[in-house]
This record gives structure tokens, C-alpha cells and sequence, in this order.
């Protein structure tokens, strides 16, 4: 749909002629911008209530810059995921506004203009070594205008610095177990709660961990229900999910 259908459909909706949701309907179907190296999802935020997050892993500092820069163009909120210092730098210079959250690797641009959630996500991590997947977690989660509490260090082989914090548990709606190693907690918390839990295996461990494999695996042969399992490291995948689940039947 190019710009002159775009103005023709807005002086129908102008006209009474459509219906807006009508409409809006049609333009789900508006095309993205070429940049040559990368086609960017120019409306992901009508479809999806979220625009188009990047992944900076792959992509040089410059290339996320320029996107960063056209995404802001059409969106009051751009984040990009997986990012460098050297990525921020570059992003700083073309939005001096940008924001590097330097744990989570998360760059945001602007400010998301959505009413917080009152219901609670929270991020659990089994280690200090988990801490960057689940600040990547907890970031995406507060970054889609949501409440977030935190609870980290607190794995299997300390397993009572968990019960610890039974009033966290209890009061979420929404719970992310962030684990390495074996990746055990995310079953421990699914056979506790009668909530949703995002398991997130990381690549944290040596030897036999296979860079999170191991860890995935138990997660998926996880024997308690309720619990759900995304890839190795994807924290932002989590957060996306968490947000979802948690503003399920939330007026927007």
C-alpha cells in the first residue's frame, strides 16, 4: 500500500465512508522500507502492540544504527537486543537519546507510552552467571510496560536461599527461571506454582553443559506442567512471551 492510497484511505475514514477499524485492518498490509541490507517491519507495532526489536548479533555497529535511526522515524520506542558497546556508540551518535543497558546488552530509543501492568513477572535466576539472560529477560519484560521483580542466586545447589522468597513466588503472575548447568530450578518452580514459567536454559557450565544443551534438555524433559521452554540464552524471547501472558485481557 504506497502513500497515496494510504491519504485516499484516511479521507474515507475522514468521510465517514470506513469504519476506522476497517481500516485499520487494511493497513496491515503496508509494506516495509529497503535499506539494502535489511528490510525493515515498518508497522510491527499496529500488528503486534510492539515494534520490530533487532538483533544486533550479525549485524556491524553501523548497520544497527542505521535501523535503529529509520525504526525511531515511525515509532516512539525501538529496542535492539544482543548489543555492544561498540553498537551503542554507534547509536549514540545518530540518537544521542539511546540508553545501553549495559548487563541486560539491551539498547533502547525513546520511551514506550503504555499503561504499567499491575501484575507482577518475575525473573529468577539460578546464578551469578545467569544474571546477563535474565537482565535481558527482566529489561524486555519492563521495557513492554510491565511490573518486574527480581530474584537471582538462588539455584539447586543453594536451594534454600530460594524458599527464602516465598512471597515473591507466590504473588507473580508470571515466572522466569533463568538456569545453567544442569538447569534444574525451572522444574523445582513449576512444581511449586500454579502460574505460568518461562524456563530459560543459558549457556553458563563447563564440560558436559555443552554450552546449554544440557540445560535445555532437562528443561524440556521437565516433569512438573505449566512450564514452557524457550531457546539457549534467549532472555529477550522470555520477556516478550512473559508480556504477553501477563497483559492478557488488560484493556490497551
Amino acid at each position: 500500500m504506497d502513500r497515496e492510497k494510504i491519504t485516499e484511505l484516511l479521507e474515507k475514514v475522514r468521510e465517514g465512508k470506513i469504519e476506522v477499524t476497517e481500516a485499520l485492518g487494511m493497513l496491515k498490509s503496508l509494506p516495509y522500507e529497503d535499506l539494502g541490507f535489511a528490510k525493515i517491519d515498518t508497522h510491527r507495532d499496529l500488528r503486534k502492540g510492539f515494534p520490530e526489536v533487532i538483533l544486533c548479533r550479525g549485524k556491524t555497529p553501523e548497520q544497527v544504527a542505521k535501523i535503529m535511526e529509520r525504526l525511531a522515524m515511525g515509532n516512539k520506542f525501538v529496542m535492539a537486543t544482543k548489543a555492544s558497546q561498540d553498537v551503542y556508540q554507534a547509536v549514540k551518535k545518530v540518537r544521542p537519546d539511546a540508553v545501553y543497558h549495559e548487563m541486560a546488552k539491551i539498547v533502547v530509543v525513546g520511551r514506550k507510552e503504555r499503561e504499567m501492568a499491575t501484575r507482577t513477572i518475575l525473573v529468577v535466576s539460578a546464578g551469578t552467571a545467569d544474571l546477563p539472560i535474565a537482565e535481558e529477560a527482566a529489561v524486555t519484560a519492563e521495557a513492554m510496560g510491565n511490573a518486574v521483580e527480581r530474584l537471582y542466586d538462588v539455584g539447586v545447589a543453594g536451594v534454600h536461599r530460594f524458599f527464602d522468597h516465598k512471597e515473591k513466588l507466590f504473588g507473580a503472575n508470571v515466572i522466569i527461571v533463568v538456569a545453567g548447568m544442569e538447569g534444574a530450578l525451572a522444574s523445582i518452580v513449576g512444581g511449586l506454582v500454579d502460574r505460568p514459567v518461562i524456563a530459560v536454559p543459558t549457556s553458563a557450565g563447563y564440560g558436559a553443559s555443552f554450552e546449554g544443551l544440557a540445560a535445555l534438555l532437562t528443561m524440556l524433559n521437565c516433569c512438573a506442567p505449566g512450564v514452557v521452554v524457550v531457546n539457549i540464552d534467549n532472555g529477550f524471547g522470555a520477556g516478550y512471551f512473559a508480556s504477553i501472558i501477563n497483559q492478557m485481557g488488560a484493556e490497551r
